[in-house]
């Protein structure tokens, strides 16, 4: 009986050290992201000419939303000192190229009434009471012309 024990034992850890030892020289396998290793890519340029001015027109670069420092995930520079390549790649982040629509930087200023997530900001001064509106109709045909390379 006491034979059987130790046998028992013996197996486990050999087992247990087959197990480690796997794991400690595993070699990660990098997976391609669903676009098979495509980028999506925005345009920075009309990002500059229509869409800053548009956050900044509806206050999110103040230093009291996200012009003030991180918020959430979002970060902008403050209206006061610009820097439109910072916040472009900020903006790029917030955006779902597999689904436009549903992309934060859309949802969260869109009022909750119209689909939209919470958010602090009230959508009747910075955001958007509904998807007809003109800005965010300009900032979802600037998603969507958006491509992956």
């Amino acid at each position: 009986m006491k034979s059987i024990h130790k046998m028992h034992t013996l197996s486990l850890f050999a087992v247990l050290a087959m197990l480690i030892s796997g794991c400690q020289s595993a070699d990660p396998v990098a997976i391609d992201p669903p676009t098979g290793g495509r980028e999506f890519v925005l345009d920075e340029a009309a990002f500059a000419m229509a869409i800053s001015p548009l956050l900044t027109n509806r206050g999110c670069d103040n230093v009291a939303c996200h012009g003030g420092g991180l918020r959430g995930s979002f970060e902008l520079s403050p209206a006061d000192d610009k820097n439109v390549a910072f916040d472009f790649l900020q903006v790029a982040r917030q955006v779902d190229p597999a689904d436009p629509e549903a992309s934060s930087l859309l949802m969260k200023p869109l009022a909750p009434e119209a689909g939209g997530d919470v958010h602090t900001a009230d959508p009747e001064v910075s955001g958007f009471l509904t998807t007809d509106d003109p800005d965010y109709q300009a900032i979802l045909a600037w998603i969507e012309a958006g491509e992956y390379q």
